[in-house]
């Protein structure tokens, strides 16, 4: 049994649409993220039984579920769509854990909604597969992200370019609310809903907020963090657009995201992202632009326009300083650096551009730096030795540098040899990997290749949407 509490259900009706998930024919479980669950408050074997399964797939709603599709709208690689909303989700409901903390279960891939504009609604198993090791990875890496808590196969063929396997998607967020939420009622003129929107996102996520200014100034600072964790571990969303921004801080909609395997600023990986806006090195400077959209819908609710204008710009710019502190924070830690000045930040800065003029592995540098590792993945060991002996000089803290890096990562190819195997019924990579990438920490014998950089044969250039 599920005891939901649906406040974003007791919202006006113009920010939603009621509709139910479309049942499949024939679900299966693949995946079940047992810790989740219990998280959650929600009782293991009933949702591995038939009510539960009926739920994880869309084909039975549990009582007190209120199934909708929210509206929003969003700014897609810089162009405007004033209506998008959930086209192939559905929100079942909220759940309030035991202390305090509520959640949203939703269903991706549960077939179309009044939003689907013209698609099937549905996902299939790869890139199902891919949020769930994805995002598991970044809240292991305490990451602010959405969680996965469990993936179903259909027994249903989903069409794109050929003919696929389907899958649904259980995903677990602190909310679904976006930059874009603001942006269906702000390009609508609609106050009273932006009004009540605002006042619903302040009592969710930051009760501390004094109106909309003041969220405003919290979203910022939040974003600020969650970017600058996301470079850390040379993470590339790939979709950072409008609709695809949490307000809650949160990351979310992994798309074409990848991780970088050999070090270069601008490294992009979607298929869609053909002018690089989205590149690893873009991403701070794309969340300001999406911030200042989200200004923008808030300024009308701040009182005197010229007033408000000018607090939120500023609020928009205090973004800057706050990931510089961060940014600099965590690439600090990554070098064991209890206090990061000028001295470090230097070290910081050398390290990357001589990492990005050999193409050295980002992940495999900073996880081999205490133990001597890392030059071997320099095709010159010269410059980087000298730097190493400048580097331990600042006698760097081991276990602060064995906290920030992780050994390993679900590397791109990692992640579709898991997919060809779950294609092809056999779960059991996907398992390891799994395990492997929710314990990053951890050098076990038998993970070791999964710790390796891809041979050139193996390395994947390219990820998709999968919509």
């Amino acid at each position: 049994m599920i005891h939901f509490d649906n406040s974003y259900a007791r919202l006006p009706e113009g920010f939603f649409a009621r509709v139910a998930p479309t049942p499949v024919a024939a679900p299966r479980l693949l995946a079940l993220n047992e810790p989740l669950a219990g998280r959650l408050g929600l009782n293991r074997d009933w949702l591995l039984g038939p009510d539960g399964l009926a739920m994880l797939a869309g084909n039975g709603l549990p009582k007190g579920a209120d199934p909708i599709a929210q509206a929003y709208a969003g700014h897609q690689f810089g162009g405007f769509v004033p209506q998008l909303g959930d086209g192939r989700a559905v929100l079942l409901g909220e759940v309030v854990a035991s202390d305090g903390a509520r959640f949203d279960i939703q269903l991706k891939g549960s077939g179309p909604t009044p939003f689907s504009r013209r698609g099937d609604g549905r996902a299939w198993m790869g890139p199902v597969l891919r949020e769930y090791i994805v995002s598991e990875f970044m809240a292991a890496m305490g990451v602010p992200t959405t969680r996965a808590l469990a993936a179903v196969a259909t027994g249903e063929t989903v069409w794109r370019e050929n003919g696929l396997p389907g899958a649904v998607l259980t995903r677990v967020a602190a909310s679904h609310i976006r930059v874009g939420t603001f942006q269906f009622f702000a390009v609508r003129g609609d106050e009273d809903s932006l009004r009540r929107l605002t006042d619903h996102v302040i009592a969710r996520h930051y009760p501390q907020a004094e109106g909309p200014l003041s969220l405003l100034d919290h979203v910022v600072a939040r974003q600020a963090e969650t970017i600058a964790q996301w470079m850390a571990l040379g993470f590339i969303h790939g979709v950072m657009n409008t609709d695809n921004m949490a307000v809650s801080g949160e990351t979310i909609d992994y798309g074409p995201c990848a991780f970088m395997d050999g070090y270069h600023p601008d490294t992009v990986f979607s298929s869609i992202d053909h002018a690089g806006r989205y590149a690893w090195a873009q991403q701070p400077q794309m969340a300001v632009w999406n911030l200042a959209q989200l200004a923008t819908c808030l300024i009308p609710l701040m009182g005197e326009r010229d007033a408000a204008i000018e607090a939120a710009t500023r609020s928009v710019h205090s973004f800057a300083p706050l990931y510089q502190a961060a940014w600099t924070r965590r690439f600090g830690e990554k070098l064991g650096l209890t206090d990061c000045d000028k001295t470090g930040l230097a070290l910081i800065e050398e390290l990357l551009s001589l990492m990005a003029r050999q193409r050295a592995d980002f992940t495999r540098v900073f996880a081999g730096l205490q133990d001597g590792r890392a030059r071997d993945e320099f095709t010159d060991a010269t410059e980087f030795a000298e730097w190493e002996a400048r580097w331990r000089a600042h006698h760097p803290d081991a276990e602060l540098m064995a906290r920030a890096n992780p050994q390993r990562i679900p590397r791109n190819h990692r992640i579709e040899e898991v997919i060809a195997s779950a294609v092809a019924d056999d779960m059991a990579p996907f398992e390891r990997l799994f395990q492997a990438v929710i314990h990053p920490h951890e050098l076990r014998k038998e993970w070791a290749e999964l710790s390796l950089a891809p041979q050139q044969d193996q390395i994947v250039r390219q990820t998709f949407c999968g919509t």
